[in-house]
């Protein structure tokens, strides 16, 4: 998961300040590096490892000219940490492209081999936006020669060229130099991406982002979820020229509502908030209809999980308790890039109000449950802060599954639950209880917010990959490249 912003403003008005604060809005999801890129005569760049604050100074801005450019932050799935596969990328030549996108190239080492053997193209970074755009900018390359000139139908065909070449789950936006912006979404709608219009008084603005919260600040009113194999692009002119290129079933990723996404945002007109809310409800029901032992105070794992958590107090009549307090300053230990960073943050990330554990039967809920590490320091916290008894209740079903779609969870030897009964799961984490959410009721609480959604994503739980691609042997290359990239990481 990462999150992107690209903004095509009034002639004359950088964009870079809102890029920025765009960048702010979904930090959240991406903590490794980010990077802005703009555009006048020339681009204008500046990436690097850290967080939107670290990476850019008021020397950086004040460099940044131009009304068309993109902004990224980044958290690795596909090629390792560092600057040099930080986003956005762009090409010089034979046109000007730029780029930045969320999600996971399934099939990244087949095409670059490709471009190697066929073309003797070396790529810069390891980086899977890269090969998009290698792929996406040689279609545009070979129109342009051959007309002199690029129409919108020669925009729409190269994204048609990445919907048939590049597997797996991505949402991507692009400024072209001199012509304007193109943003698109995978065949399957995996990855959220959402466009919006604005006008004031200094003239009319088009944006897309990977999350509506995105749009909100920067003050767009008219949005739109752009659907799976749909593409729009903003010309010179400032046309919008949209067309669906492709479409397989919509299955957007049931973990954006789940974990990923902030909760003032809207994905595919879903609430993410009333989403999460919804989850808490059906997670008491299930509690209740279960026979478990009743709780005398429900603490939510802050941050994502406390509106399922207040809903699920609220459904059980017990009382809802802030019982830990988080350091936010400590980021999402969940995205962290090693084990051993996620550890040492969580021992600095939480710590509790004993007042709130003293002697209480207290039921903690998370949004998920992965590894178990996080999982098994706070159940610790809770005893060692004096509860009588911790159960624990997940707003998820186990995970089970590698995700090669773009979340770090690349071995099924990382997950807790694989091979193991829930009350195996609940002996290892140390709780007196445990439940997960039902794995339809966790895609119905989604849907209920738009029925025209009927599938989700829901691979991590289930194995069952809705591209067709994903093969053993793509499973294991994608855990050998996560493991090395980890094993390279300086500690």
């Amino acid at each position: 998961m990462c999150g992107f912003i690209g903004i095509y403003g009034p002639d004359g008005v950088d964009v870079a300040p809102e890029l920025y604060e765009g960048l702010l809005a979904v930090q959240h999801r991406g903590q490794d590096a980010a990077g802005i890129i703009t555009f006048t005569d020339a681009f204008h760049l500046r990436k690097d490892e850290g967080m939107v604050i670290e990476v850019f100074t008021e020397k950086h801005m004040q460099r940044l000219r131009g009304n068309l450019g993109l902004g990224h932050v980044r958290y690795p799935t596909i090629g390792a940490s560092g600057g040099e596969n930080a986003q956005p990328f762009h090409h010089t030549y034979p046109l000007g492209v730029a780029m930045a996108h969320n999600g996971n190239v399934t099939n990244v080492a087949e095409l670059m081999k490709d471009f190697v053997d066929r073309k003797r193209t070396r790529l810069n970074s390891t980086c899977d936006v890269e090969i998009i755009l290698w792929v996406f900018q040689d279609v545009l390359a070979s129109r342009l020669r051959a007309n002199g000139a690029l129409s919108p139908d020669d925009i729409f065909a190269a994204v048609e060229a990445v919907h048939k070449k590049v597997k797996g789950a991505y949402s991507v936006v692009a400024t072209i130099a001199d012509l304007g912006m193109v943003a698109f979404r995978d065949p399957y709608g995996i990855k959220p991406i959402i466009f919006g219009k604005r006008e004031d008084e200094l003239g009319v603005s088009f944006a897309c982002a990977s999350e509506s919260v995105v749009l909100d600040v920067n003050g767009y009113e008219q949005t739109h979820d752009i659907g799976p194999g749909e593409a729009i692009f903003v010309d010179e002119n400032r046309d919008v020229h949209q067309r669906k290129l492709s479409q397989e079933e919509h299955c957007p990723c049931i973990f954006e509502w789940v974990y990923f996404a902030r909760p003032d945002s809207f994905l595919d007109d879903v609430s993410v908030y009333k989403t999460r809310r919804r989850f808490g409800e059906a997670l008491a029901a299930q509690w209740k209809d279960s026979g478990a032992p009743w709780p005398d105070v429900v603490i939510p794992i802050p941050d994502s999980s406390r509106d399922a958590a207040l809903a699920m107090a609220h459904a059980l009549g017990v009382p809802y308790r802030e019982g830990l307090v988080k350091n936010r300053y400590i980021g999402r230990t969940f995205i962290m890039p090693d084990q051993q960073s996620r550890t040492k943050s969580v021992r600095r990330k939480l710590n509790p109000i004993p007042l709130e554990f003293e002697g209480k039967n207290v039921l903690l809920v998370d949004d998920s449950i992965v590894r178990g590490n996080t999982s098994k320091r706070i159940v610790e916290t809770a005893r060692a802060s004096g509860a009588n008894r911790v159960y624990f209740a997940a707003t998820s079903p186990p995970l089970v599954a590698p995700c090669p779609y773009g979340i770090d969870m690349a071995s099924k030897r990382e997950f807790i639950a694989e091979g193991k009964e829930i009350v195996e799961i609940a002996t290892e984490l140390g709780v007196d209880h445990l439940v997960y959410l039902d794995r339809e009721a966790m895609n119905e609480a989604a849907r209920a917010g738009n029925k025209a959604l009927k599938t989700f994503c829901n691979a991590c739980f289930t194995g069952e990959y809705p591209t067709g691609d994903i093969t053993v042997e793509r499973l294991r290359s994608l855990e050998d490249e996560r493991a090395s990239q980890r094993d390279n990481i300086p500690t």
